[in-house]
C-alpha cells in the first residue's frame, strides 16, 4: 500500500484546497522534523544519558528534565534559520524568543510545549511536543515582534498539531481542514498519511481525570464523575471506564482514537483556580485539534478557542473531547440544576 508524505499533503492542502499557505507548509515541515529529533532522543533513554532531571526550575515552577531542556534547544534551532518566522515562545521558557537579526524574517508566531507529559519519562509512558501557529498581527509589520502580538485567541490559530512518542511516533495535524495522523516511518524518515479524517465519537463510555483531586473539584465536575460512577442504573445509563495517563498528549490522542472526555478542570486549590493547563501551549491547540475533529472544547462554560489571553502564561481548566459529554458538562456548569 502506498502511502502519502507528509510534503504530499501539505502541498495539496496548498495548491488545491488554499487551506495553508507556503510558509505555514515549510514550517510545519520544519517543526516536523525537530519532531523525528526529539523522538530519537526519547527513543535512546538512559542509553543517550538523557534521563533524568537537571535540578532546575522552569517558569512555570516546575523541576526541568533533560529532555524538556534539549527538545525544547532543538525546536529553537531547527526553527530559527528557516525565515518562516516571526518568534516564538514556548512554555519552558519567561518570555519569547525573537529570530535572530542574522536570519530572515516571516509572518508566522510558533507556541510550543516541547515535551508534555515529561513526568513520564523516566517510567517509559507515552509522551508528546504540542505545537500552535498563529500569524503576526498587522500591526506589528516593521517593528519588533513582543509579547502582547501573541496573545490572540486560540480562533486565529492556522495550524495545530502534536507529535506523541509511543509505541509508534505520530504526528497528528490540522490546518484548519479536519485532522489527518502521520506515522514516521524510521527506517525511510518519512511521515507518512495513515489516517485521515479523524473523527471523535460523539458519545463516549470513558472519562480520563486525576480522580486524587475529587475533593477540589467544583460541584458541576462532581457531579458529571458521580453519575458516571453510578453506571447504568445512574441518570446516564451506561457504565463508564476510566483512563488517565497524565500526559495530555496520550490522554487526547487515545480520545481520537475511540472517544473520550478529557478533564482537567479548575478547582478549589489557590493552584488551580484558573485551572493548571497553560492556554497557549496545550489548551489552545488541543482544542482547534479536537474541534477540528468535531468534538468540543471548554474551560468549564466557555468554549477555550474564544479566550482572549491575557498573559503568555496563561492558565485554564480543559474539559474536552466527545461533543455530548462536552456539551453536558457545560450545562452542568452553567445551570446546576
Amino acid at each position: 500500500m502506498k502511502f502519502k508524505s507528509l510534503t504530499q499533503y501539505l502541498v495539496e492542502q496548498q495548491r488545491e484546497h488554499q487551506a495553508v499557505s507556503a510558509e505555514v507548509r515549510l514550517l510545519i515541515e520544519t517543526v516536523s522534523r525537530a519532531c523525528k529529533a526529539i523522538s530519537h532522543a526519547v527513543s535512546k533513554g538512559a542509553l543517550g544519558g538523557v534521563l533524568g532531571s537537571l535540578g532546575t526550575e522552569n517558569v512555570q515552577g516546575e523541576v526541568q528534565k533533560k529532555l524538556d531542556v534539549l527538545s525544547n534547544e532543538i525546536l529553537l534551532e531547527a526553527n530559527e534559520w528557516g525565515g518562516n518566522l516571526a518568534a516564538m515562545a514556548s512554555e519552558e521558557m519567561q518570555t519569547i524568543h525573537r529570530i535572530p537579526n542574522q536570519y530572515p524574517k516571516g509572518q508566522n508566531l510558533l507556541l510550543f510545549d516541547p515535551l508534555d507529559g515529561s513526568s513520564n519519562i523516566d517510567v517509559n509512558v507515552s509522551i508528546g511536543t504540542i505545537f500552535s501557529v498563529l500569524q503576526a498581527p498587522a500591526e506589528a509589520a516593521g517593528r519588533e515582534i513582543a509579547e502582547a502580538d501573541f496573545l490572540q485567541p486560540g480562533t486565529r490559530q492556522v495550524a495545530a498539531g502534536y507529535a506523541v512518542y509511543g509505541p509508534q511516533t505520530m504526528l497528528v495535524l490540522t490546518v484548519g481542514a479536519g485532522v489527518v495522523g502521520f506515522t514516521l516511518d524510521r527506517e525511510m524518515g518519512s511521515w507518512l498519511l495513515t489516517h485521515e479524517d479523524i473523527r471523535v465519537p460523539e458519545d463516549t463510555a470513558e472519562f480520563a481525570i486525576n480522580m486524587s483531586n475529587m475533593r477540589h473539584w467544583e460541584a458541576p465536575v462532581r457531579r458529571y464523575i458521580d453519575e458516571c460512577l453510578q453506571g447504568e442504573t445512574g441518570p446516564l445509563a451506561k457504565n463508564y471506564n476510566m483512563r488517565w495517563i497524565a500526559s495530555m498528549v496520550a490522554d487526547v490522542h487515545r480520545i481520537l482514537t475511540r472517544g473520550g472526555v478529557f478533564m482537567y478542570p479548575r478547582d478549589a486549590r489557590s493552584s488551580g483556580r484558573k485551572g493548571k493547563l497553560r492556554l497557549m501551549y496545550e489548551a489552545n491547540p488541543m482544542s482547534y485539534i479536537i474541534e477540528q475533529a468535531g468534538g468540543a472544547a471548554i474551560d468549564g462554560d466557555t468554549r477555550i478557542l474564544e479566550l482572549q489571553p491575557a498573559e503568555l502564561h496563561q492558565r485554564t481548566g480543559v474539559i474536552l473531547g466527545s461533543r455530548n459529554e462536552v456539551e453536558r458538562l457545560r450545562r452542568y456548569h452553567r445551570d446546576p440544576a
